[in-house]
């Protein structure tokens, strides 16, 4: 599970900055860049959602469990 999160993380980093990329770079057409920049934002929105399912489904078969702030402190 730590690996499939490590790997989503990086996931998520990337397709930032191939989105970073496809906006800054020049010579192309503002239609292409667009199409490309769209398309890398959507497989981070995917991504997110992705580790966000997974992690709820670690949650509720038991490898994760949340501890919280201790009372009385």
């Amino acid at each position: 599970m730590t690996y499939l999160a490590i790997l989503a993380f990086v996931a998520i980093l990337g397709s930032l900055g191939a989105a970073l990329y496809f906006m800054l770079r020049g010579g192309n057409s503002q239609h292409a860049k667009s199409k490309n920049m769209a398309r890398a934002l959507g497989l981070r929105v995917g991504v997110s959602v992705f580790l966000f399912l997974c992690i709820l489904v670690a949650w509720k078969l038991g490898y994760i469990h949340p501890t919280g702030i201790p009372e009385g402190r």
